[in-house]
C-alpha cells in the first residue's frame, strides 16, 4: 500500500512540475490595436476633424499628420493645449465614432499571415488597447480573426500605459520574461520600458521609423512577416 501511495504521488509531482514547465513556456506576443493591427488613423483623423469643433479643437490637415508622425503624441498635444481630462472626452467620443465604422478599416498589409503564422507556431496572441473592447471584437469578426486573440484587454490610465500593462499581466497572469508587446507608438517604447517587458516597434503605424528607433526598442519590424522571426529571438 505504501509502495503504490509513493509511487503516485511521485507521478503526481511529476506531472505537477511538467505543468509548471509548460505553464512557464507559455510564449504571448501581445499587440496594439490601432495603427498596429488595424490601419484606423486616417479613419479617426477623419473622424476627429469632423467633431472637432464640438470640443473647440482645429482640424489636422494631411501636413501636420506627417508632422504629428515624427513627433512624440506628448509634444503633439501639448502644442494643441489639450488636458488629459479633455483628451480622454475627446477619446471617448472618437471610440463610440469609430464603432459606428470600424468595418471601414483594414488590416495592415499582411497582418493576417502574420497572426496565423504566430498562432501556428505556438505564441498565444492578445490585444492590449486604448481602444474600446467592442471596438476591438467587432473589427476582428468581420476580419474572420476573433479566434485567433486568446484575450483582448481594454484600459486607460491617467497615470500612464505603463500602469495599463501592469494591470493586464496581473489579470492574463503573465510574467514579464514571457511576453513581447507590438506597438506602433514612442509611447508603448516607454510604457514598455517602466512595465519591465520587451517591446517592437512597428514602422508602419503612427510614428515614423526614425523616431521609433532613436527610444532603442527590442526590436523594429518594417514588415508583419518579420514579427515570427523576432519573436523567436526574443522569446528563445
Amino acid at each position: 500500500m505504501l509502495y503504490v501511495l509513493s509511487i503516485f504521488a511521485a507521478e503526481h509531482a511529476f506531472n505537477s512540475n511538467r505543468g509548471a514547465d509548460l505553464m512557464e513556456a507559455k510564449k504571448y506576443m501581445v499587440f496594439d490595436f490601432d495603427g498596429t493591427l488595424a490601419d484606423t488613423l486616417d479613419l479617426a483623423f477623419s473622424i476627429y476633424n469632423r467633431i472637432a469643433p464640438e470640443y473647440n479643437m482645429q482640424n489636422i490637415s494631411m501636413e501636420e499628420v506627417d508632422v504629428l508622425r515624427s513627433r512624440k503624441p506628448q509634444e503633439f498635444l501639448k502644442s494643441f493645449g489639450l488636458s488629459r481630462l479633455r483628451l480622454m472626452a475627446l477619446l471617448l467620443r472618437m471610440q463610440k465614432e469609430l464603432h459606428q465604422h470600424i468595418t471601414e478599416a483594414g488590416l495592415a498589409k499582411g497582418m493576417e499571415t502574420a497572426l496565423r503564422n504566430l498562432r501556428n507556431a505556438g505564441y498565444s496572441l492578445g490585444v492590449l488597447t486604448s481602444n474600446s473592447r467592442d471596438n476591438v471584437m467587432k473589427f476582428l469578426d468581420h476580419k474572420s480573426l476573433s479566434g485567433v486573440m486568446d484575450f483582448i484587454y481594454s484600459g486607460k490610465s491617467l497615470f500612464g500605459k505603463d500602469k495599463v500593462i501592469t494591470r493586464m499581466l496581473g489579470r492574463e497572469k503573465i510574467e514579464r520574461h514571457q511576453i513581447v508587446y507590438i506597438g506602433d507608438e514612442t509611447r508603448d517604447i516607454e510604457a514598455c520600458r517602466k512595465a519591465g517587458i520587451r517591446v517592437i516597434a512597428v514602422s508602419w503605424g503612427l510614428n515614423s521609423r526614425d523616431l521609433l528607433a532613436s527610444l532603442h526598442p527590442d526590436s523594429l519590424a518594417d514588415d508583419p512577416a518579420e514579427l515570427l522571426p523576432l519573436a523567436r529571438e526574443i522569446l528563445c
